[in-house]
């Protein structure tokens, strides 16, 4: 980055930035790449040469972008040079305006950074799922529900419930919705795992404390022209009369639909339509992101292996606790983050945590690189 004379801001700005954006990083697998397209060979592969002839094009886009940030910065700092000589309203107006937009413009360049996996752009699927623990903790993921609900509405994303098993006396066994907006799997990716609830239960006449969990499991909306291979002959499909939730016509005919993967043993279920014809569609749809889930889950697991690397697996293991008693706070146990107002983020407010994760995640990629 250039060099020159800079406000603390701007230094602290720029050094925030560039942890982020790795550019130092980014110029050694740009150099990488040139390296290997300068070789006679190099088109022997057309397949990888692609690949590299892509990435190599995203790297300029993105040091060319950071250039012109560092340019602005500096711009910035002459402005503030120019304003300690001279008190000018218009040179203060300017600067003002020049932060916020470079402030803009580099919180929607971290977001193409942090959002940047294969399928980060597509709507998410998320299913909930009760743990052990009876109507305490099927009310804890109907709380779970809700939350994710508020947070959906907040963004102005869609929300369509495709399943739902209702609980004996409260809250529900699990549920599957389609969280539908741009980026909402690359958010919502960061909340699979296990949520924990401390509690005085509602349902516990002594008035004790109870710790409940729910499982949350985060997969992609999958399009059509994604290569996911499913054999008719692998498939077990199951109609059956829709229950619970949505009015009473849903019970009228054998709508619900469930369908078994065979090689796999993966079960989906769909009762959110009144067509057999739409929740068999939409349950294969379900199918297909848990089949490319466990693809690429698949692959890491190699990848990890030749690198010698032992990672705990992410679903099944506890990311988060909710503490209603003794006191009030919600801590995420990956990135350490911690609020006190655990009422606002049962309403939904959780990009706190979002944001702290992907950040921890694109900071690990880049060390890791």
């Amino acid at each position: 980055m250039n060099s020159g004379r800079r406000s603390k801001a701007s230094k602290n700005a720029s050094a925030d930035s560039g942890g982020l954006f790795d550019p130092d990083g980014k110029h050694k697998r740009l150099k990488q790449l040139e390296e290997a397209m300068s070789a006679p060979d190099f088109w022997d592969d057309p397949e990888y040469a692609q690949k590299t002839l892509t990435e190599s094009h995203r790297l300029k886009e993105t040091i060319e972008m950071m250039d012109d940030f560092d340019a602005r910065l500096a711009d910035i700092d002459t402005l503030l040079e120019l304003i300690k000589e001279e008190d000018d309203a218009e040179l203060t107006r300017e600067l003002i305006d020049s932060v916020r937009r470079l402030a803009g413009d580099v919180s929607a360049a971290e977001l193409t950074v942090l959002l940047s996996g294969e399928y980060d752009d597509a709507s998410a699927i998320l299913e909930i799922h009760a743990g052990a623990g009876g109507t305490e903790s099927q009310d804890w993921a109907q709380m779970i529900f809700r939350m994710y609900e508020r947070w959906a509405e907040r963004r102005g994303f869609k929300v369509d419930v495709l399943d739902m098993l209702p609980g004996e006396e409260a809250g529900i066994k699990s549920a599957t919705l389609l969280i539908k907006g741009p980026y909402a799997y690359g958010y919502l990716k960061a909340e699979r795992g296990v949520h924990r609830l401390v509690r005085i239960s509602p349902f516990d006449a002594s008035g004790r404390r109870h710790t409940s969990f729910s499982s949350v499991n985060v997969l992609p909306e999958v399009d059509d022209n994604v290569e996911v291979h499913i054999r008719d002959e692998d498939l077990k499909i199951d109609v059956y009369r829709s229950s619970g939730a949505g009015g009473q016509h849903v019970n009228t005919t054998d709508s619900a639909v469930r369908i078994t993967h065979l090689p796999t043993g993966i079960v989906v279920t769909c009762q959110s339509e009144r067509s057999q014809i739409q929740n068999r569609e939409r349950a294969l749809k379900i199918l297909r992101g848990k089949l490319l889930e466990q693809e690429i889950a698949e692959r890491e697991a190699k990848l990890s292996a030749l690198a010698g690397e032992q990672k705990e697996i992410a679903w099944g293991s506890q990311i988060r606790s909710y503490v209603f008693h003794p006191y009030s706070m919600v801590k995420d146990h990956r990135t350490q983050v911690e609020v006190g107002n655990v009422q606002a983020v049962m309403d939904g407010e959780i990009d706190v945590f979002i944001d702290a994760y992907l950040r921890m995640m694109a900071n690990h990629a880049a060390q890791t690189s």
